[in-house]
Order: structure tokens, then sequence, then C-alpha cells
């Protein structure tokens, strides 16, 4: 995780003058973050004083770290306490590729703060994650199916959480998921007596609806369109017939080097196919879609992060 991306230009607000525990701020040192993306510096503010927010934000601007500090700066108050092994705050995320995510970036940014996260996510670890909520974490991070199951066999309760997070909203509902996160929503404290923030690509109409029926008078921010990540991305749109895809698909990729490269697809046999004709053309790819097992997905994701996989091809799930 790096706050110094060139897709993720940097204000000059510094995390040092906001109002953030000491702990907090070594731990920033520490991972080397000194100065707030936009997103940050829009959603800091108010959330470190309490108030709920609402922000639209693209992936790989910033905004798991703005929602984390807040977070850490609420637990880390005195009167913050833990409740019997309960969770004090709740992140859910789509996918348990974002919510692993979220668990290594609360570790690090963390790392001074004596905070416990833990993850429930489905695939894996099944009981390993059960005993690790069983012996209490302070934050909780998971998909909604995995944190639903634990919740109904009374592995923990959401009675204690200060601080509720629904990341990537629109997403939740692309995949069908809103009806578990309004079960969980409700299983929490009454939003007035809660913080919660949400983020989401898009703050559409439902989006927004779920945001005033669970949060408490959310205040709405949003990154300017110059600040975002895609306005720093070269866009191109091709149009070929059917037939012409692949082909040109593989001339691409030589042309790229195919280095660190991704190719999404809509469905899984596609990406088959597509990872096929990338191999047999002499062009190393990893295919990752619903039918790939949790810990090998995590295995081909590490490859491809650390250079091993120059291309992979991915369901756009």
């Amino acid at each position: 995780m790096t706050n110094d991306q060139p897709t993720n230009p940097l204000t000059d607000i510094a995390f040092t003058s906001l109002d953030l525990h000491p702990k907090i701020l070594d731990g920033l040192a520490q991972a080397k973050f000194s100065r707030c993306t936009p997103i940050q510096a829009l959603s800091l503010p108010p959330a470190l004083e309490g108030s709920d927010v609402a922000g639209q934000a693209q992936t790989g601007t910033g905004k798991t770290a703005a929602f984390l500090l807040v977070i850490f700066n609420q637990l880390l108050k005195p009167e913050s306490k833990r409740h019997d092994n309960h969770p004090r705050s709740l992140i859910v995320a789509p996918t348990r590729e974002l919510a692993i995510q979220i668990h290594k970036d609360a570790e690090l940014l963390g790392s001074q703060t004596g905070l416990v996260s833990g993850l429930a996510y489905g695939g894996v670890d099944y009981d390993k994650q059960r005993k690790a909520l069983q012996d209490g974490v302070d934050i909780l991070i998971g998909t909604p199916g995995r944190l639903i199951d634990y919740f109904k066999q009374k592995v923990y309760n959401l009675r204690h959480i200060e601080v509720a997070v629904l990341d990537e909203a629109d997403r939740m509902f692309d995949l069908g998921f809103i009806d578990d996160i309004r079960f969980l929503l409700r299983r929490c404290p009454k939003p007035a007596e809660r913080q919660s923030m949400l983020f989401s690509a898009t703050l559409s109409h439902r989006v927004m609806e779920l945001a005033y029926e669970h949060m408490n008078s959310p205040e709405t921010l949003k990154v300017e369109a110059e600040s975002v990540a895609a306005d720093h991305v070269e866009q191109t749109v091709y149009y070929p017939a059917n037939e012409e895809k692949l082909p040109l698909l593989i001339g691409l990729m030589r042309g790229l080097e195919h280095s660190h490269s991704m190719v999404f697809t809509n469905t899984r046999a596609a990406a088959d196919k597509v990872g096929r004709t990338l191999n047999a053309n002499g062009i190393a790819a990893a295919v990752i879609s619903g039918r790939v097992r949790q810990e090998k997905r995590q295995k081909l994701l590490k490859r491809f992060h650390d250079g091993e996989v120059p291309v992979l091809v991915a369901t756009d799930v």
C-alpha cells in the first residue's frame, strides 16, 4: 500500500496537522505516509469530529486509509473499551480480495496502535477465522455472507459497534448483497449511536438512499473529477469483430511486452479461453474466476503482484 502513486496525487495537508492519536501518527510515519490524498483531505476533518461521511472515490485514491484512521482514532479514546471480545468496528467489503487488502492496510497503518483486526470471508480458513473472532477483535473486516454466518452462530454480536464502514457500496448492489448489508447494519446500534462511513465509486440514487436509511445525516463528499485516478490513465477503445478480438489482444500484449497487464472478461469460459490463447502464443498468463479456489486465487494474485506472472486474466466480478 502506498500514498505516493502518480495516479494518487497528494494535497498539502499533512497528517500531523490533523487531530490524530500519537500512536496513529507513529504508524503513518513508519509506513512513510506524510500527506493526505484528496479524499482523505475531504473526509478526515469531519469524520474525526464524529460526523457520518458518504464519500465518492474510486479504488486507489486512499479511501481505505481514510476510514481506517477514523476507526483507529475512535477506538483509541479512553472511553472506548472492548466488551466481552465483541468487535467495536465493522468494515463490510463486497469481495474477498478487497477485505484481505483492507486487513493488510489495517495491520500496516495500525501497527503501533495495539488494536486487533480480524477477517471473515468465504472460501478458506473457516475454523481459523471463527477461532480468531471468538478470541476477540477490535475491528471486524469481512464479506457479507461469512459475516452473517458467524453472527447467526453467535460467534460475535454487533451491539458494541462504534464505527461502521461500507466500502464500495455500489458493488454491493451489483453483486446482490444489499439485503445482507441491511441485515448487518440493523444489528448495529442505531445510526445516531454510532459513526458510519460509506464509500462508493458513484453516489447514485440507490447508494444515497442506503446512506440516508442507515446513517446519521451524512456529509456527502466527492473528489473532483480532475483528482480521481481515471483522469491519469490513458484510455483507448477498439471496435473489433468477435473473431478479431483475440488476435488484437495478442498484438497489444506483444506491443506492451506483456508486463503487468490485466485482461477482464464477462464469463469464466471466456477467461479460460483468453488464458489458453495467450499462453499458447508465448504470453504467460494466469486465470482467476469463480471456479478457482480462494487459496489458489490468493497465490495467483501474489505472483502477479510480485511480477512472476506478467498477465492476469479475470472475470469482472
